[in-house]
């Protein structure tokens, strides 16, 4: 499979075991339009040998699309940081691998990346069972891992080198289920959640939070990733007397199949989702059939300045609105550039620690404050999907740890 083993090079960016690649002078058009300045960065930076940055990504598979958004966010930061002259006084660089959407594509991806000694720190999975089939290896290569699985879990296993640049889900529930029962003064709920870890977790917090708030899960449907039909599952919602309907789904496609079933066999009660809800290709393939629905979102354009400002030129450049796929990417990138000016070094000890002691820095998911786990977030947007449109409802954040 020759395309599987092309590699392409394009100003601070190597793509490897894809079949996608950048459009020709792509990463140049984000140097220029972010930047205001030629593609090249100075010359300083350009005579030193590049700081990569490996990054695990789906470009082929169900989750494709989300993968490119991922991709896209992750080539602006870089271009940014590499016109404001680098890091340390070198470029950065992004290597980029296919995880092709499975957990044993995103082992053998990081595992490839991780062969490659020049690499310094990586970008994961946004998927919280790619992130724990994952676990293993990056304790044993021992350099920062940024990643965007909401399992809670993920930070509280013991490993050192995992960073989150995304809010969890003992966050989500809260807002979830605060919304819903508070706002809404909706207390007869149906839960639908994949029965991964992320989904599993999700269920599991959201149920605890409700039970906390007076409310009452009268029937709870788990699925599997990649079903094909669930119309037996709309029928359990529909047959439950529920008011209101959580979810935690971790596949755009799910969502867009269980979405379209609800609404043609009648259902149309107040939907409140976790962040797949917001998602972009979600929005795309599910149409009007989420108009209406409420969702907990780390990333919003009307949320902060910072992330207006990214909003507007992510759109500016790919007319495509963002979405937390490629705000995530983005500001782990900011952060790990960061973390290595402060620490003045690569050195995976000197930069966990700066990552670990960064405080009050406004990205466009929010203000991160490290833990001693690693969660750098602590909180969500609630918005609501106005025929296709994200319209910003508040912002709810908590105390870190």
């Amino acid at each position: 499979m020759a395309a599987m083993q092309d590699e392409t090079r394009a100003g601070g960016v190597r793509v490897r075991g894809a079949r996608w690649r950048p459009m020709a002078g792509h990463f140049a058009a984000i140097v220029a339009l972010l930047a205001g300045v030629n593609a090249a960065a100075p010359a300083r930076a350009d005579d030193a040998a590049p700081i990569e940055i490996g990054m695990v990504t789906p470009l082929t598979g169900a989750a494709a699309e989300s993968g490119r958004y991922a991709e896209w966010g992750a080539e602006m930061a870089v271009a940014e940081v590499n016109a404001a002259g680098g890091v340390l006084g070198r470029p950065l660089k992004l290597v980029i691998e296919d995880d092709q959407t499975t957990n044993p594509g995103v082992v053998s991806a990081f595992n490839r990346l991780a062969n490659d000694s020049a690499i310094v720190a990586f970008l994961g999975s946004i998927r919280s069972t790619q992130v724990h089939a994952m676990d293993p290896d990056v304790r044993r290569v021992a350099k920062p891992v940024f990643f965007g699985g909401t399992d809670p879990n993920l930070t509280h296993t013991g490993d050192p080198w995992l960073f989150r640049c995304r809010p969890n889900d003992t966050y989500s529930a809260k807002v979830i289920a605060a919304f819903g029962v508070q706002t809404l003064n909706l207390k007869k709920w149906a839960l639908v959640t994949s029965t991964d870890a992320f989904g599993s977790s999700g269920a599991r917090l959201l149920t605890a939070e409700l039970q906390a708030l007076g409310a009452s899960v009268v029937t709870a449907q788990g699925y599997a990733n990649q079903t094909p039909d669930f119309t037996p599952v709309v029928l359990a919602v529909k047959g439950s007397g529920a008011e209101v309907i959580g979810s935690y789904f971790t596949f755009e496609q799910d969502l867009a199949i269980f979405a379209r079933q609800l609404r043609q066999l009648g259902v149309r009660s107040p939907w409140v989702g976790s962040p797949s809800i917001t998602d972009t290709a979600a929005l795309h393939l599910a149409g009007p059939a989420l108009y209406g629905t409420y969702g907990v979102a780390d990333f919003n354009a009307d949320s902060s300045p910072e992330a207006k400002t990214y909003a507007e030129a992510y759109q500016k450049l790919h007319k495509a609105p963002a979405d937390q796929f490629s705000a995530w990417t983005y500001d782990a990138i900011k952060i790990a550039a960061l973390a290595m000016t402060a620490a003045k070094s690569t050195d995976p000890a000197a930069f966990r620690t700066a990552i670990l002691a960064i405080r009050g820095y406004k990205g466009t998911e929010g203000t991160y404050d490290f833990d001693a786990n690693g969660d750098g977030l602590h909180g969500y947007n609630v918005v609501q999907n106005k025929n296709g449109k994200l319209v910003f409802v508040k912002r709810v954040d908590f105390p870190a740890p």
